[in-house]
């Protein structure tokens, strides 16, 4: 397992995090024994990242993390989220979010504290309210560094600028086909010192040749097309551009955390076998950026980014 510190802070992280999301059966029925059994050998092999969210099976992801880390914990970075795209993120809603967080993770402080869908919410009040509250909780030693999370870009990069934030994490944006984060966000979060995390570098499924379900029509076409366009990637793995996908965020220094979200033991292994340092050859890397370059897989509709 190769580690990096994070951002500005002093964390030293796992280059693979797990991602909470299918620990709880959001992607599929899982098993808690062997939810508990993977959480712990990701630990055993050097992971030592973990992200989560209260929107993650209704607490669940967070209930079976608290649980599978008893005894483990000061080993171990949790970042989970506030709040949710379904509730208010108003100043009290938001102290209510982390300190149910914290009891369902059986934990006094959590690491970094990310605002999540910020897409989905108003800028005044998440400046206004939500910032607040989590500076308040920092105060009280309950989170130890503010986080904000979205896909939309344009967004990021206005979060980022109110110089509030310790830590990014997009999902889809730094992958194999679609690399726009590298542009202007991760050129940004080097210079302030920011900790990147990035999510879903199979692209929602797209590159493991299982889309999700919620994918849109248009995106799958876009996807798969560009997908042909990296041919000369596949080598004898199984599962579509799984080995190349991984690589090439693994190996980025400016990404400090590639989660794998799984809730399959052999699909955690097999991740863990990328973790070696090793990522795309230089030829291969140039071409893969020469492609879809400046081409956003997802555009920006339904969000307050538009309003800006």
């Amino acid at each position: 397992m190769e580690y990096t510190t994070f951002g500005k802070t002093s964390l030293k992280v796992s280059k693979l995090g797990l991602g909470g999301a299918p620990l709880a059966g959001d992607f599929g029925k899982t098993d808690e024994a062997e939810v508990q059994r993977l959480i712990h050998e990701a630990i055993g092999s050097g992971v030592n990242f973990i992200d989560t969210a209260p929107k993650y099976g209704n607490g669940e992801s967070e209930r079976r993390i608290g649980k599978a880390l008893k005894g483990l914990r000061d080993q171990i970075v949790i970042a989970s989220k506030a709040t949710r795209f379904d509730m208010s993120y108003d100043y009290e809603t938001t102290i209510r979010s982390v300190e149910e967080s914290l009891q369902r993770l059986e934990t006094d402080y959590i690491d970094i504290l990310q605002i999540h869908d910020v897409e989905k919410q108003s800028y005044e009040i998440i400046v206004n309210e939500t910032i607040p509250a989590l500076e308040k909780l920092r105060e009280d030693g309950k989170i130890r560094f503010l986080g904000v999370s979205t896909r939309d870009l344009p967004l990021m990069l206005a979060y980022m600028k109110t110089v509030k934030f310790d830590a990014i994490q997009f999902y889809a944006r730094y992958m194999l086909i679609d690399h726009t984060a590298k542009d202007e966000v991760m050129p940004l979060a080097n210079e302030m010192g920011i900790g990147v995390i990035n999510g879903s570098v199979l692209g929602l499924g797209m590159l493991a040749d299982a889309p999700a379900h919620f994918l849109e029509e248009d995106v799958r076409t876009k996807s798969l097309n560009r997908i042909e366009q990296l041919a000369f990637l596949r080598k004898t793995e199984p599962k579509g551009l799984v080995e190349p996908a991984m690589r090439f965020s693994l190996s980025n220094p400016d990404i400090h955390v590639t989660l794998t979200g799984t809730a399959s033991l052999q699909s955690l292994r097999t991740n863990l076998s990328f973790c070696d340092g090793k990522g795309l050859e230089p030829e291969e890397l140039q071409k893969v950026y020469g492609l879809f370059q400046g081409q956003p897989l997802f555009d920006y509709r339904n969000s307050y980014s538009l309003k800006l």
